[in-house]
C-alpha cells in the first residue's frame, strides 16, 4: 500500500506538471525572425576563456547581425592559454574590439565570469547589451529579433534559451533538462508580469538587457559572487521593478554547452549546489523529481500489483509528454531521447550530489578558477 500510494502521489505530480507544459507551452514567446530592424545601438559582448575550439564561429556570427544600427562587437579574452588570443587577432572587421585581460588576479568577491561580465559592460555604448558565451551560434537576426521582442513586450531584460546541442550519452540525458525544467514549471505568463524574484529562470548564453537598466541596478557587481550569475541577474531585475522574459531562443541561437560526458560532470559539479538555495532546497528538489519521475516507471516495472503498475505507467507517460512536448517545441531531438525522462532525471540528481560533495570539500573549479 506504501508503494501504490507514493506511485501515485509520484504519477500525479508529473501529470500535473504535463498539464502545466501545455499551458505554458501557449504562452512561450518565439521571436520572429521578420521582426522589424530597431534603430538601437546594439553591443554584443563576449566573454572567453580558453574558447579555441568555438570563438572564430562565435565571433563571425556575431559580426553577421542583420539590419542592426551601430553594432559593435566586444570580447574580452579572458586570461587565455590556449589559441584563443591568436584566432581574435586573425578577425579583421573595425566593428570588433578585443580586451585582453585575467592575467591579474580577480578583485575580492568576484567571480570570473560576473567579473567578465562587468569589463565588456564599462566598454560598451550601446543601448542594448547582449551578452553572448563565446560558444554560441548567433542566427543573423538573432540580435534583431531578441530586441523586438524587448521592446515590443517592455521588457528591461530579455533571456532567449539556445537550443541545446547534445552528442554524447550523458549530454543527451541531461542537456535537454536545462529547457524542460523552466518551460514545463515556470508559470511563464505570470513571471512576465510579476517582480517575484522566485520566478526567474535565465541563461547566461544568450542574454539581452536593457544597458540604463542594467547600470541602474549595479549591472554585474550585483552579482559579483554569484555561481548562477544569469539567474541572479533577472532576479536582480526583478527586484528592481523591472520586467523581464524568458523566451524560445531555439530558432536564434544554438549552443553545445558541454562536449563529453566528462565536461557534463565538471560543468554541472560547479554550479549545482548553489542552484535551489542552499541543502534544504536542493534535498527537496530532487525528491521531488525522483517521486514525480522515477518511482513512476520504477514501481510499472517491479511491482506485482496491478492497480500500481497502471499508476506507474501513467505517471511515466507523463514525463515522457512532458519531456516530448517542450523537445518538439524547441527544436531539440524528441525520440528516443524523451522515453529516457527517468534516467535523466536520476542522471540529474546524481551530479547534484557529486556538485555538493565538491563543493563541501572545497575542489569545484572551472577554467581553472575555484568556484
Amino acid at each position: 500500500m506504501v508503494i501504490r500510494a507514493l506511485t501515485a502521489v509520484g504519477a500525479g505530480i508529473a501529470l500535473a506538471i504535463t498539464g502545466h507544459t501545455v499551458v505554458n507551452l501557449r504562452s512561450l514567446r518565439t521571436p520572429r525572425r521578420d521582426a522589424t530592424p530597431g534603430s538601437e545601438r546594439v553591443s554584443l559582448l563576449i566573454p572567453a576563456r580558453n574558447e579555441q575550439e568555438h570563438i572564430e564561429q562565435t565571433v563571425r556570427s556575431a559580426l553577421a547581425q542583420q539590419d542592426i544600427n551601430g553594432l559593435e562587437v566586444i570580447v574580452l579574452n579572458d586570461g587565455s592559454t590556449d589559441r584563443t588570443g591568436e584566432i581574435l587577432a586573425s578577425i579583421i572587421d573595425p566593428r570588433l574590439t578585443v580586451i585582453t585581460g585575467g592575467q591579474e588576479p580577480l578583485p575580492p568577491g568576484w567571480l570570473g565570469k560576473p567579473w567578465a561580465c562587468a569589463r565588456l559592460a564599462r566598454r560598451a555604448e550601446g543601448s542594448v547589451l547582449v551578452f553572448v558565451d563565446a560558444d554560441v551560434h548567433l542566427e543573423p537576426w538573432a540580435a534583431r529579433a531578441a530586441l523586438a521582442e524587448m521592446r515590443a513586450g517592455s521588457f528591461s531584460l530579455v533571456a532567449p534559451y539556445p537550443r541545446q546541442v547534445a552528442t554524447s550519452w550523458l549530454e543527451r540525458l541531461v542537456q535537454p533538462l536545462v529547457t524542460w525544467s523552466w518551460a514545463a514549471t515556470l508559470p511563464l505568463a505570470w513571471a512576465e508580469q510579476s517582480h517575484r524574484p522566485s520566478l526567474s529562470a535565465a541563461n547566461g548564453q544568450f542574454i539581452a538587457v536593457d544597458a540604463r537598466a542594467y547600470r541602474s541596478i549595479g549591472g554585474h557587481a550585483y552579482v559579483r559572487g554569484e555561481i548562477v550569475e544569469d539567474v541572479a541577474l533577472m532576479r536582480a531585475f526583478k527586484t528592481a521593478g523591472h520586467l523581464t522574459a524568458t523566451v524560445d531562443g531555439s530558432s536564434l541561437a544554438q549552443c553545445r554547452m558541454y562536449e563529453g560526458a566528462g565536461a557534463v560532470a565538471n560543468g554541472y559539479a560547479k554550479s549545482l549546489w548553489s542552484a535551489f538555495g542552499g541543502p534544504a532546497g536542493s534535498v527537496a528538489v530532487n525528491a521531488l523529481l525522483l517521486t514525480a519521475y522515477v518511482v513512476p516507471p520504477a514501481a510499472m516495472i517491479a511491482s506485482r500489483d496491478r492497480r500500481t503498475r497502471a499508476l506507474g505507467l501513467a505517471g511515466y507517460a507523463a514525463g515522457v509528454a512532458s519531456r516530448a512536448l517542450v523537445a518538439r517545441r524547441t527544436g531539440e531531438r524528441v525520440w528516443p531521447d524523451a522515453a529516457t525522462q527517468p534516467a535523466s532525471i536520476l542522471a540529474f540528481s546524481v551530479l547534484n550530489a557529486v556538485s555538493w560533495r565538491r563543493h563541501l570539500r572545497g575542489t569545484n573549479s572551472w577554467k581553472g578558477r575555484p568556484v
